[in-house]
């Protein structure tokens, strides 16, 4: 029988299982140098990876609640009058369907109006289905296509709601002049206090808001045309870098080409960039828009893959994309994936109409800015249960970068930023209509 000694052979098994531990416990190479561009390797590391700590989803008092019944008798007719771009407009008509509600009105369809900026002409019943918005309202509010013939002929008396807050001031001061002229016309204002409104009020205004509106049938079969031809899985990216948008953030970029310099002075008018102090002040709240190239920065801070599909949801004139296209290579955009002549027929609301479709049906969503159509995008992706939704923090950006913060220390601290909000859902839907839940 062989025999070994007892401690030369603990001292080999020991030294064997603590190499064996250094090598198992010890991170890949791979992941370590693992570059941006491979989708597949990171793919568990990007930003959607995070655990959520919350999320918003549509309160039960709205989608589960008991309908308080509707008034025997109206109070009059009130046709929401809806200006700007699509979105713009659709926040108005929901603002617009919970004051309809809270004066115990009839809802006549909304007017959107034609807007020469816009490039728009079409109306409400050219980009939403009618008969499903009805359908839909019933029991919530009363709404009608076509007035009684003893008011058909006249226009509405206008009422000026710009400076109108909460339901005090549309009830002491609207309501009367309903009941005088029988039928009105409003924009509601741009802030609202919906926390005053009744829960009568606030149900149909979400009602209105996130179920009723459907795209009309020949629109929806074109918006799910281009969501057929986007290759899958991809993020819709909206980014707004336009020379209006520009112009009227009143921010200054150096570095800019010729061209878009031009292109920015053409659209501010006498509008002048802020300077000195003003200026520093501006960027650091967050108001200046993120150039393409810092969209970059602020992508790859988030680890998305240079190899992502990205669905371009932006109007026309984007500027300096050329930095963008370089990293972020594999873009797709409505005019190149839509038959060119339907799409130089289309009016704005309609474009805007197939980049809303697109964005609320995408894996991931996205924004650079924080305007009504992101809103809207964020609230009806958290009425369908769809999270991977992001707002790029412009505010953070500058805070950071006035820091001295460069490179990878950059990247570095604008993950912890957005890991923070995405954690928490922060800004993912309105609180009129939607509650949070802990995780």
């Amino acid at each position: 029988m062989v025999s070994f000694p007892v401690k030369p052979l603990f001292v080999v098994v020991l030294t064997f299982s603590l190499l064996l531990a250094v090598i198992l416990l010890s991170p890949s190479p791979q992941f370590v140098h693992t570059p941006l561009s491979s989708a597949s390797s990171l793919l568990d590391f990007e930003i959607w990876s995070v655990k959520r700590l919350a999320e918003w989803r549509p309160c039960k008092w709205w989608l589960q609640g008991h309908l308080t019944p509707l008034p025997a008798k109206s109070n009059g007719y009130i046709r929401i009058d809806c200006f700007g771009g699509l979105n713009q407009m659709r926040r108005d008509l929901c603002d617009g369907v919970g004051i309809a509600r809270l004066l115990n009105a009839t809802l006549v369809l909304p007017k959107f109006e034609v807007a020469a900026y816009w490039n728009e002409s079409s109306g409400f019943g050219d980009v939403f289905d009618v008969d499903y918005f009805i359908q839909k309202m019933n029991g919530f509010i009363k709404v009608v296509k076509d007035l009684p013939t003893d008011i058909s002929s006249k226009e509405p008396f206008r009422v000026d709601c710009s400076k109108r807050k909460g339901q005090f001031d549309y009830r002491e001061t609207i309501l009367p002049l309903l009941l005088e002229h029988h039928y009105i016309s409003l924009t509601p204002a741009m802030s609202q206090r919906r926390d005053r409104y009744p829960q009568y009020a606030k149900a149909t205004l979400c009602q209105a808001c996130y179920s009723a509106l459907r795209l009309t049938s020949s629109l929806e079969k074109k918006a799910l045309e281009l969501l057929d031809a986007i290759p899958k899985p991809f993020l819709s990216l909206h980014l707004r870098f336009e020379p209006d948008m520009v112009a009227y953030s009143r921010c200054e970029y150096p570095n800019l080409s010729p061209s878009s310099v031009a292109a920015i002075k053409a659209a501010g008018g006498d509008k002048k960039p802020w300077t000195g102090e003003i200026a520093k002040s501006w960027r650091k709240r967050g108001k200046c828009p993120l150039t393409p190239n810092e969209t970059v920065l602020m992508l790859q801070s988030l680890r998305i893959p240079t190899s992502t599909n990205i669905y371009l949801a932006a109007g026309d004139g984007l500027m300096e994309m050329g930095g963008f296209t370089s990293v972020y290579t594999k873009l797709f955009t409505k005019s190149v994936l839509l038959n060119r002549e339907d799409f130089t027929r289309m009016h704005g609301n309609t474009k805007a109409a197939l980049d809303y479709y697109v964005s609320i049906n995408s894996d991931a969503y996205v924004a650079t800015y924080f305007g009504n159509m992101d809103k809207m995008v964020a609230a009806m992706r958290a009425y369908k249960g769809m999270y991977k939704t992001l707002f790029l923090s412009r505010k953070a950006f500058a805070e950071l970068t006035s820091q001295g913060l460069e490179e990878e220390e950059l990247k570095k601290a604008l993950w912890e930023v957005h890991k923070s909000d995405f954690e928490s859902g922060r800004g993912s839907a309105l609180p009129d209509c939607f509650c949070e839940f802990k995780l």
